[in-house]
């Protein structure tokens, strides 16, 4: 199989692109803009693989796209470009607007045109997976409540509801014109290759060179924690064996509030890195409390039964082993943190909503 890959540079993408080169007989073509946060320098291991190719493209260039379904023929496409950070959709919403939806609607029509030329079993096969966010279902109220993929959506910031849009044309276009379609909502993604304005990453960093570690509010925010190279695994099981028209949540089943990640991180730095920057007798005492992001959810939380026990997938990180096997390899890979920083963003606050 052929599967073309949109924003396969990313944090998620490139794990899915490295998922697939590695571990399957199957072909990527990897459509990115290379936005800041796209980065080819995490799919070095796989770019010189011959069933591995990389466009620089936007997807709202309808031509540019079209170009590349004619030449390269792909027989699935694995959407996951997207603007895709909180702050930054309270700062400039306008970048949200314009890739999560405009691309994506760009997307399914050149795909859709694409889809309706081909013959017989590859038209029969042909999928369109989208990957989409926990967000777009916005704040759970009860304390055991969880998402299921039938939770009305209700998303809280820019950047959700430009996600929740893309989820309704995508699904509008498999219901509409019988294009083949499948969503899938995961929840907080973690692991190598995130760039550092994320929770995680940022702590890491920052803990390292003595810097504040900026927790908002009380730092009581319940996010669920997926490993992401157990999403990888689970999105290709998805476009593999997924049904058309479904929707599939995943989850790491992992929930933890915001400072309990940061104390969990602090204490493998202990560990890890005893010698620590001058005049810092413990990472836990840089910790710093701001003001709370505008519209911040309380809490998400997925329930992932439905792809347990259709598609038999489960995660196989605990956040215990996935957050250990995190900060190892961002102390291994300070070179590739530091380039990623060479650029526009130096771990500044962002979102402020003034």
């Amino acid at each position: 199989m052929k599967i073309l890959v949109t924003g396969g540079a990313g944090f998620i993408g490139s794990a899915v692109v490295r998922h697939i080169i590695e571990n399957t007989n199957d072909s990527v073509v990897n459509i990115d803009k290379l936005t800041y946060a796209g980065n080819l320098e995490s799919l070095e291991e796989v770019a010189e693989s011959k069933r591995y190719r990389f466009e620089q493209i936007d997807i709202c260039d309808a031509a540019a796209l079209e170009r590349v379904f004619n030449a390269e023929q792909p027989d699935a496409v694995m959407h996951l470009a997207a603007e895709s950070h909180v702050d930054r959709s309270i700062d400039g919403p306008a970048a949200f607007i314009e890739t999560n939806i405009i691309g994506t609607y760009t997307l399914l029509e050149v795909a859709r045109k694409y889809w309706s030329q081909l013959d017989g079993q590859r038209k029969e096969s042909f999928r369109f997976h989208h990957i989409s966010t926990d967000e777009v279902y916005g704040d759970l109220e009860g304390a055991d409540d969880l998402f299921t993929e039938t939770t009305s959506y209700a998303p809280s910031s820019p950047y959700s509801a430009s996600k929740a849009s893309s989820d309704h044309l995508v699904r509008a276009w498999q219901r509409t014109y019988g294009f083949p379609t499948i969503v899938t909502n995961c929840s907080n993604n973690y692991g190598p290759y995130h760039f550092p304005e994320k929770l995680i990453p940022l702590v890491i960093l920052n803990a390292l060179e003595g810097k504040a570690l900026p927790v908002y509010g009380k730092g009581d925010q319940v996010r669920d924690w997926l490993f992401v190279e157990d999403h990888a695994r689970a999105l290709y099981r998805v476009i593999t064996e997924g049904l058309i028209g479904e929707t599939y949540n995943i989850g790491g089943h992992n929930e933890k509030q915001n400072i309990e990640v940061v104390h969990t991180i602090c204490a493998l730095l202990e560990e890890l890195v005893p010698n620590k920057p001058r005049g810092i007798d413990a990472y836990e005492d840089l910790i710093t409390y701001v003001t709370d992001r505008p519209g911040h959810d309380q809490r998400y939380a997925i329930d992932a039964a439905k792809i347990d026990k259709e598609l038999n997938w489960t995660p196989e990180e605990t956040f215990e082993s996935g957050i250990r096997k995190t900060v190892e390899w961002y102390l291994a890979n300070r070179e590739w943190c530091q380039h990623v920083q060479d650029g526009s963003y130096q771990r500044e606050r962002l979102g402020e909503g003034s």
